[in-house]
Parts: structure tokens; C-alpha cells; sequence
């Protein structure tokens, strides 16, 4: 057998394993996909939007509300997580919640918005289609971006921010990722990788990512289940969560400057001890930048405000509702 037969035939049984391990994966997968969907089906309405739907989940009094609060969730995650971290605690205090699934996540369709500006746009649509606003908006972690660009772009939709944890402003430069890292993150390969490895792999590393996002506290009882977090490991919500990622940097940059537009009461709450997103990055020199807001450093507390410190956050957001009832005014933006 010549040098070149024996390439051939090696480069042949390279390409079946790799097709079998790739098959392997995608079968993993839709198994994966069938059972995360069998035991957390849809938990609320469904909102038209154009070319789609929003998933949404509601609590609290619709009559006579001490007003309407909307939960906005973070990577990784649907619209249980922030409902039942704060959101049940703030339905119990007279407020209506509404926690939608952003757009790719949970049950809502994708809809190709994987900016906060465009997914602003899709929620502010279905806000619209509610009858409701201008409302409370809650925007945990990612979801930072998400209500800033609410208010920016859709002021008739809210009266007021909490931005809990919050990623708004650009983060400091980092070194470049590994070249296999940019490799899985083209979209042709992240598209094949999210059908096939990504899904087996990230089910291991469920409980593992749940300690991390919570340090230094310990994860919440019953989290995974309570948050209906299997809904991640789905294909298209882990290329969705890649995508939202990975587009963020170029966002934060184009949004930023105009955080001095920003014209409602704001709250920023925020863990002393996050190691997720540092506060003196994010949640510190935000407040300094959006007129009027006030700043809530909760010490020794991590990423995961909403359920290891709720009490705490609930009673933010009803000082902020008082704000609002005051309807006190705002300082003019800076020049």
C-alpha cells in the first residue's frame, strides 16, 4: 500500500469517527430536546408579535396592582428564573409581574433579534399588544442592556428601571479567546455544534454553572427545576444564548453614550461580592451616567440578587414605585 493510499484510508476513518461521534451527538440531543420539553411546557400566554410569538408568564393582581413590573432574564435563562426568584415575592406584595421568555429562549420564536436594541423593539411590541405600559421594567444580568434600551427607545413603555446586576457598559479589553474557541464560535460551526456536542455537553455542566452564577452563596433549592433551566440545552436556545454573546460587545458600545438620555427613575442594585460581573465595571459607573439613579451595593452578595437577596430587591422596586408615584423630576443630562 502506497504512502498516499494509506493517507486516504486514515483520513477516511477519521472522517466516519467524527461522523459517528457527530451523530452520536445529534441523537443525544433530540433526546435531550424531547424530555427538557415533556417536563417544562409552556407556563403562560403567548404574545403576537410580527413574525412570531412571545412567551410570557403572569402573577399579581390585574385590578388595582400597586403597578405592573416586568422581569427581563438573564443568559441561559426563560422567564421562570427572575419570576421565581423575585418575581413571585413581588406579585405577593400587589404588583402584577410579567416575565417574558426573550426572544430564542424558553417558548419564545427567535425572531433574529439578537441585540438588546432589536429584542427592545420585540418587547415593547408585545407590551403594546398587552395594553400595558408604561410599566416597571426589571432587567436581570444581560437583561441590563435589554431595559436601558427600552427606556431609550421605547420611553412610552416604561416609568421606571431596576437594573439588577447589570451588563450595560463595555467591558474591559480581554485577551483573544484560543483559536479553537473562535473556530466554535463561526456560525456555520456554532450552528453545527449546537445540534450536535453542545447539548450533551452543557446538560454536565448544568449544577457546575448554577454554583458558579450563585458564589459566594449557595445555589437556591429546587433552582434548576424552579428556573426550568433544562430549556437551555436545547439547540436552538444554545445558539441563541452564543449569538446574544457574542453580539453584546459591539452593542454596549453603540448604546452607552446615551445613557444620559435615559429619563425615568432609575434603581441600580447590585452585589458587592459578584464574580460574575463586577460592579465597580458595570453597576458603579452606569449609576454615574444615567440621570437621577440611585445605586444599591448589597455586600457580600454575588451575581444572583434576585433570589439570594429578593426581599431586599422587592423593596427597592417598591421604593421605585413610590419614585414614580412622586413623579419627582430629573436632573438634565449632562451636555
Amino acid at each position: 500500500m502506497g504512502v498516499a493510499q494509506a493517507l486516504a484510508g486514515l483520513a477516511g476513518l477519521v472522517a466516519a469517527l467524527i461522523g459517528g461521534v457527530l451523530g452520536l451527538g445529534a441523537l443525544a440531543s433530540l433526546l435531550i430536546t424531547l424530555r427538557a420539553e415533556a417536563e417544562f411546557p409552556p407556563a403562560g400566554r403567548f404574545v403576537p408579535v410580527a413574525g412570531g410569538r412571545l412567551a410570557a408568564i403572569e402573577a399579581g393582581p390585574r385590578e388595582g396592582a400597586r403597578g405592573t413590573v416586568i422581569l427581563l432574564h438573564g443568559a441561559s435563562a426563560n422567564g421562570a428564573e427572575p419570576m421565581e426568584g423575585v418575581g413571585r415575592l413581588l406579585a405577593a406584595q400587589g404588583f402584577r409581574v410579567i416575565a417574558f421568555d426573550r426572544p430564542g429562549f424558553g417558548w419564545s420564536d427567535r425572531l433574529a433579534a439578537a441585540t438588546p436594541a432589536a429584542q427592545g423593539a420585540v418587547i415593547a411590541e408585545a407590551l403594546e399588544g398587552m395594553g400595558i405600559g408604561p410599566a416597571i421594567v426589571l432587567g436581570h444580568s444581560w437583561s441590563g442592556a435589554l431595559a436601558a434600551s427600552l427606556a431609550l427607545d421605547h420611553p412610552e413603555r416604561v416609568a421606571g428601571l431596576a437594573l439588577v446586576s447589570p451588563v450595560a457598559l463595555p467591558f474591559p479589553q480581554r485577551p483573544d479567546p484560543p483559536w479553537y474557541w473562535r473556530l466554535a464560535l463561526k456560525p456555520p460551526v456554532a450552528w453545527l455544534l449546537s445540534r450536535t456536542l453542545a447539548p450533551p455537553v452543557a446538560m454536565t455542566y448544568l449544577e457546575r454553572a448554577a454554583r458558579s452564577v450563585f458564589a459566594p452563596q449557595a445555589v437556591s433549592d429546587d433552582y434548576l427545576t424552579r428556573a426550568r433551566a433544562a430549556l437551555v440545552l436545547r439547540p436552538g436556545t444554545l445558539l441563541a444564548n452564543v449569538q446574544d454573546l457574542t453580539g453584546l460587545p459591539a452593542a454596549l458600545a453603540a448604546q452607552g453614550p446615551r445613557y444620559g438620555d435615559i429619563r425615568v427613575p432609575t434603581v441600580i442594585v447590585a452585589g458587592e461580592a459578584d464574580p460574575i460581573v463586577r460592579t465597580e465595571f458595570q453597576a458603579r459607573p452606569l449609576a454615574q451616567r444615567i440621570p437621577g439613579a440611585e445605586l444599591v451595593v448589597l455586600p457580600g452578595i454575588g451575581h444572583m440578587v434576585h433570589y439570594v437577596a429578593a426581599e431586599a430587591l422587592a423593596r427597592e422596586v417598591g421604593r421605585l414605585a413610590e419614585r414614580i408615584g412622586e413623579r419627582r423630576p430629573l436632573p438634565a443630562a449632562a451636555p
